[in-house]
């Protein structure tokens, strides 16, 4: 169970790396593009093979496609009631956070970061490895994140001391947010554990679209293209090959006797 939030604690801590960099250093928006850009390529992979798939091979289509959508709809509303207060910008880094509250920005990041934290607590239920692309890509995703929304938060007159303990909280939060899954599932729910993966896979995919690759598109441009496939074609390489190793092999196949009549 602990293992669960340290995974989560590990994959989240470049929020904090994101923060003390940034206010050490200005980073251009173009490099924080292409990492966005870069880190969104490698977590399309890993939701498409590790979560959807995982989820599918765990139960069935409509199982799949209700978790995909709830996922989605869950993370528009949550997006929209957030912008409202001012979290609209989280992602920015020219400051445009100034219109809205820290506390407000930070709520839409752990609205980001819940999904990814869950799916790390369910790979964790049945003793399996995490798997080593999930946690890069959810490292990847939330270094740009944090660079450009402390270099923001800065602008905006926020002090490094409370940027910094800002993103202390967010990394807590998605440690609760892995024990609460692990915690809360037990291994003979299959159907469950596989909504919550595709629950997760739909609020990612969704997260992806209305916030991290615009703004990776904003700060970078078109060069975000080649370093998107770049991602995407790392995070297969590595989720793939975990897809086919013996133990995985085997546990795919007696998961998918769920599909047999």
């Amino acid at each position: 169970m602990i293992e669960a939030a340290l995974w989560s604690l590990v994959a989240s801590s470049s929020l904090v790396i994101g923060g003390l960099i940034a206010l050490r250093w200005d980073i251009s928006s173009r490099w924080i593009g292409l990492i966005m850009g870069f880190g969104a390529g490698v977590l399309i992979a890993v939701l498409a093979v590790d979560l959807a798939i995982d989820a599918f091979q765990r139960s069935s289509n409509l199982v799949l496609a209700g978790g995909l959508l709830a996922g989605g709809v869950t993370f528009y509303a949550g997006d929209r009631l957030l912008a409202r207060l001012g979290a609209e910008h989280r992602k920015s880094m020219g400051g445009r956070q100034a219109a809205g509250s820290a506390v407000a920005i930070v709520l839409g990041i752990v609205l980001d970061g819940i999904p990814e934290s869950a799916a790390i607590g369910v790979a964790l239920i049945e003793g399996e490895e995490i798997g080593l692309a999930f946690v890069i890509a959810v490292f990847l995703s939330n270094l740009p994140e944090s660079l450009a929304a402390s270099s923001g938060l800065r602008r905006a007159g926020h002090s490094g001391a409370r940027i910094i303990g800002l993103w202390l909280v967010v990394a807590a939060v998605c440690a609760l947010a892995a024990l609460a899954a692990f915690g809360l599932l037990e291994q003979e729910q299959q159907s469950l554990i596989a909504f919550v993966l595709a629950f997760a896979a739909g609020a990612i995919l969704a997260m992806l679209a209305s916030t991290m690759m615009p703004e990776a598109f904003e700060h970078a441009g078109r060069a975000v293209a080649l370093v998107t496939v770049l991602g995407f074609a790392l995070g297969f390489a590595i989720t793939s090959r975990e897809a086919t190793e013996p133990d995985a092999a085997a546990r795919g196949a007696a998961i998918s006797q769920n599909h047999e009549p």
